[in-house]
């Protein structure tokens, strides 16, 4: 069979595609932890034998752009030789492949086709606890990686098909729940297995000749429809400097061409002391989501999708952090960077990007001992928000941030049954901001009442002081903001940032996410939708006056 034949080329291409969903699927039905089967906190793809993504799979979109990194440093670690059929590799050390932070575990193997090797699946997903300092493994106290957990500096976890017992028991004594995560990790070794499984079975089929030359096409074609896109937008040079919540200032340059979108994040400040810096990689992925969603959002990204990105950045900016860095909220810095460029460049390509959303992970960790089976759990979960309104239209309510994407939350009755504490209230957050011609989308307002003493929470939460930015002459959303009610009611106490905070039998954690700015002066609106938003609670009739001047 022809290697050139378009037809068994766009086969072959939709088989990986299947294949990475297939991954997905095995690891969500094999997984233990709720983070992971419930609100499908992972991501799998394909990459070729050069490590270059292939294909992706379901998932975080800020996943899409770390597997490939990690196997790269996999193939540059080890030898040829040292590459085994029935092998399987793992690592989470932002310095050593692991991009994001140490929760977050990348399982990786090659697949054979003889013995040459043809392409490799990998996946990765956040883990409970990965030891640390800090129950969940994460700590705004943090001053050093070493503190975060276990570093897995890109391993091997199985070698030809046997487990290499003394990693996997390594780990499970670094875990404060060693059951979960064991479970975990097998679920994803079971997913990059199956993946290997298809794959093999292509090669087998069409030849490894036509395999791979069928990936190297579409790469070339993912390049080629990104040019012609590229070719659309305005090509200059876009600069936008904000203020951050604690008083720092991020600055961004954007310059595009016909052949370049570079980003420029080189006027930044330097690392942080504390757990919220990100890597090199980690600003590239953020460069590359914004990207992606302004040139072709609907086709799949692959190696090609990016080659005519360019990132600048200083070592040891807190984009471009030195080991030993911590780097545990690694995620609220690169959402940062992500609504930077995508506020950069929002009033130039405003058929494409809407108005600031709630833009925050909001990462909220609870946790402590079951009141009924006297085992230790831990609560992690982003949370849901409001995006921006548009030039068309009002934005969405209580979806993910862009950078955490296609996931969910936790259905209550799996918080309650898992965790073993109360879920008394999960509805929009209705707080005032957002208006304007076409208004943000609502927040969330969920409430947690806790049922042990000795139980702890952990958060960071950013846009809770710089709100969510509106667009020609809306207003602005509302914070982002975690609060702890103390039994018997009392001061309400308001955090952003918190860790292992002491909450008790009766105290309730209440979760607040943004409402999304606005397009348009409010002034502007539909007079019929503004009365649609006091009859559906969104605004009140005082409200409705203050801002667009009409009620009732």
């Amino acid at each position: 069979m022809s290697a050139n034949d378009p037809i068994t080329q766009e086969i072959i291409q939709n088989s990986l595609q299947a294949t990475a969903d297939e991954m997905f699927a095995a690891m969500r039905k094999t997984a233990m932890s709720s983070i992971i089967y419930e609100v499908l906190d992972m991501g799998t793809g394909i990459l070729d034998a050069q490590g270059r993504i292939a294909s992706s799979g379901a998932g975080i979109p800020a996943f899409i752009g770390v597997l490939d990194k990690a196997v790269q440093v996999l193939i540059g670690k080890f030898p040829a030789a040292q590459i085994r059929p029935g092998d399987v590799f793992i690592t989470n050390d932002p310095w050593h492949g692991g991009v994001t932070h140490l929760n977050d575990l990348v399982v990786a193997m090659p697949v054979f086709s003889g013995e040459r090797l043809i392409a490799w699946t990998a996946n990765i997903a956040h883990n409970s606890d990965i030891g640390g300092m800090a129950p969940g493994s994460l700590s705004g106290e943090a001053t050093e990686i070493y503190q975060e957990g276990l570093r897995l500096p890109a391993v091997k976890l199985v070698s030809e098909g046997e487990p290499i017992e003394a990693v996997f028991e390594i780990m499970k004594a670094n875990s404060r729940m060693p059951d979960y995560l064991h479970g975990d990790v097998w679920a994803a070794i079971a997913s990059t297995r199956i993946g290997a499984k298809r794959l093999a079975g292509l090669a087998e089929k069409y030849g490894a000749e036509t395999f791979c030359r069928a990936m190297d096409s579409f790469m070339d074609f993912g390049e080629k429809v990104t040019l012609a896109e590229l070719a659309k937008l305005p090509h200059a040079t876009f600069e936008l400097t904000e203020e951050q919540d604690d008083g720092r200032f991020f600055n961004v340059k954007v310059t595009i061409s016909d052949t370049e979108f570079v980003v420029d994040l080189r006027d930044n400040p330097d690392q942080d002391p504390g757990p919220t810096n990100t890597s090199r990689d980690g600003a590239m992925v953020c460069a590359q989501m914004i990207f992606k969603s302004l040139i072709d959002p609907t086709s799949p990204a692959n190696d090609g999708s990016f080659r005519a990105i360019r990132l600048l950045t200083r070592e040891g900016s807190v984009f471009h952090a030195k080991e030993p860095a911590a780097i545990g909220f690694y995620f609220e810095t690169e959402v940062r960077v992500y609504d930077l460029i995508w506020r950069c460049l929002a009033p130039h390509l405003p058929e494409r990007l809407a108005a600031g959303h709630f833009s925050s992970i909001c990462g909220t960790f609870i946790g402590g001992i079951h009141p009924d089976t006297g085992r230790q759990y831990t609560i992690i979960e982003p949370q849901i928000g409001g995006w921006g309104a548009s030039s068309d239209r009002d934005g969405n309510s209580c979806i993910f941030s862009g950078f955490h994407g296609e996931t969910y939350n936790t259905p209550a009755e799996i918080s309650e049954a898992r965790n073993g504490l109360i879920v008394d209230r999960m509805e929009l957050n209705c707080a005032p901001g957002g208006e304007g011609q076409f208004t943000g989308g609502r927040g969330l307002r969920l409430e947690y009442r806790i049922r042990r003493d000795g139980s702890f929470l952990t958060a960071g939460y950013t846009r809770a002081r710089i709100l969510p930015w509106a667009l020609e002459g809306g207003n602005e959303g509302s914070p982002n903001q975690v609060q702890v009610i103390r039994k018997g009611g009392g001061d309400i106490e308001t955090y952003s940032f918190v860790s292992e905070l002491t909450v008790n039998e009766g105290d309730v954690i209440r979760i607040l996410t943004g409402v999304g700015g606005g397009y348009g002066h409010p002034r502007d609106r539909d007079p019929s939708a503004i009365k649609d938003d006091i009859r559906a609670g969104f605004v009140s009739e005082e409200r409705a006056r203050e801002v667009y001047g009409i009620a009732g």
